[in-house]
């Protein structure tokens, strides 16, 4: 995996190994940024179920000024870091530790993100106890927009329940990214 855009353009980032790990392919992540760049440069960027910090960093290589990035396994935490690092891009980061939702309420009030990245684990309800959150939450910028990387065969029917309209989406073979903003 690599980074392929911006500051840090093709430097190579270490990913944790196992199978409930999922990189986010070049292609697929390519369309992502595509769709993000309005968003990107200057903007705040939040990457939830970080993982590797993938994500996170090709925001920041891109031009975000900061990304927090929220990952619960210590093993995943210290990889971001070294990650970050590596690419020379940690002064415009921080790393929380723990649980999303928890996460979530301890930096509730802080200045909103711009762009919010979710990749849960795949078909363990996650992304809707997550958005469940977001709806009323003062996190997501007034004009941003939430990015969701999930299963093709999740079911979103309770969006419009939760006020989030899709903007995009687009589905890969193994995944799909669902693009929300709040109505």
């Amino acid at each position: 995996m690599r980074v392929i855009a911006g500051t840090a353009r093709s430097m190579p980032l270490r990913t944790v190994k196992g199978m409930d790990v999922r990189p986010t392919t070049d292609r697929s992540k390519e369309t992502l940024f595509n769709i993000l760049q309005p968003y990107i440069p200057g903007g705040r960027f939040l990457d939830l179920y970080a993982g590797s910090g993938s994500i996170g960093i090709e925001a920041l290589s891109r031009g975000a000024a900061h990304c927090t990035f929220v990952e619960k396994a210590r093993a995943s935490q210290l990889l971001i870091d070294e990650n970050l690092t590596f690419t020379k891009l940690k002064d415009r980061a921080r790393i929380l530790k723990g649980d999303v939702n928890s996460v979530l309420a301890r930096i509730e009030g802080e200045e909103p993100y711009d762009v919010i990245f979710m990749d849960p684990p795949f078909s363990m309800g996650l992304e809707k106890d997550t958005l469940a959150y977001l709806r009323g939450s003062s996190l997501p910028a007034e004009d941003g927009i939430i990015v969701v990387e999930h299963h093709p065969k999740t079911d979103f029917s309770y969006l419009e329940e939760f006020g989030f309209e899709v903007v995009k989406s687009r589905v890969y073979s193994m995944s799909g990214h669902l693009f929300l903003k709040r109505k």
